[in-house]
């Protein structure tokens, strides 16, 4: 059956976290280009928030080394080594909290970019927020510095296994469409709108 969506939606669809890598060496020039691509996330004021910092071949075992120091429960250091390259995005942490939320949404959009273009080219991307992705030492050996926030650790690689997709929950099930601006106060002061699902 011959598909209808458009070629975005279709890479939305078919796009899939992938956490079995093949041992091939990605190319530095790839990821360099699609993170020229991720970067056009819409983003407020065009503030560009975000940096990155890029762990491959000898380089992993830096990231490595900084889960089984801050690891909760014990890792293998050789299945870590296998991940072909470590990818952080880091935004700074700016001390105005709508200033801050929005720079962390527009990273996180980044991420899907990136994750996006990835797959189309035939790489695979796993996004990473693990216990241990919060704790200080981790944070410091990785080389997000006191005033930034890590929003991922992306591990990359050539797809050795492409799993199935899994079922979502249709967007309509969730959807409240607001007909009218009549609302309706209860006696406790509760607001309820006229909806209609």
């Amino acid at each position: 059956m011959e598909s209808t969506l458009y070629p975005i939606a279709q890479a939305i669809r078919d796009r899939r976290t992938i956490k079995k890598f093949k041992p091939d060496p990605i190319p530095l020039a790839l990821i360099r280009e699609l993170l020229d691509v991720a970067v056009w996330a819409p983003n407020h004021g065009l503030r560009e928030p975000w940096r990155f910092v890029l762990y491959m071949e000898e380089g992993k075992r830096v990231v490595v080394d900084a889960i089984l120091q801050n690891a909760m429960k014990k890792r293998d250091p050789e299945l870590l080594l296998r991940v072909p390259a470590y990818l952080f995005v880091i935004v700074n942490e700016d001390s105005r909290q709508r200033e801050r939320e929005e720079d962390y949404a527009a990273a996180c959009t980044l991420i899907q970019n990136f994750q996006l273009a990835a797959w189309e080219r035939g790489l695979g991307v796993v996004w990473k927020t693990e216990p241990f992705t919060y704790q200080g030492g981790f944070l410091q050996a990785v080389g997000v510095r006191g005033e930034e926030k890590l929003v991922g650790m992306l591990q990359l690689g050539f797809p050795e296994v492409i799993p199935e997709a899994r079922a979502r929950t249709a967007a309509n099930d969730k959807l409240t469409v607001i007909h009218s601006n009549v609302a309706l106060e209860d006696k406790k002061g509760n607001v309820t709108v006229t909806a209609d699902r």
